[in-house]
């Protein structure tokens, strides 16, 4: 019983340090890359405006990150995913979340500091 009991403590403090450091609890970059794939062609200027499934994506990107490492996880997924498209337009990026109606709590610039979203 000792032991299990050691076992458990182990593997739950293995368990915060790995969400301590990597920063961002559930929320993975997969599950951020998936939901703004659809506005590539948006933000690649291929379409004028972002399809359903784009703004869609966004409003559920609103909703993942709780706190301050959260988002700062999610910004920088978003600028990782973004380096991998070219034609990015920059107008396009920073423009989405209001063309969707719904703002993000940090901004969609390809150069913005991460570190800089304040705390929650």
């Amino acid at each position: 019983m000792k032991g299990t009991v050691a076992v458990a403590v182990v593997v739950a403090a293995l368990a915060v340090a790995f969400l301590a450091v990597t920063g961002h609890g559930a929320v993975t970059c997969v599950e951020v890359d998936a939901n703004l794939l659809p506005c590539v062609e948006y933000v690649t200027g291929k379409e004028a405006k972002p399809p359903a499934l784009c703004c869609q994506g966004v409003k559920r990107i609103r909703a993942l990150p709780a706190g301050t490492m959260e988002r700062r996880f999610v910004c920088e997924c978003i600028k990782k995913a973004a380096a991998g498209f070219d034609g990015l337009k920059n107008d396009a990026i920073r423009d989405l979340p209001a063309v969707c109606g719904s703002p993000l709590p940090f901004p969609l610039a390809l150069n913005f500091d991460c570190n800089t979203i304040p705390r929650a």
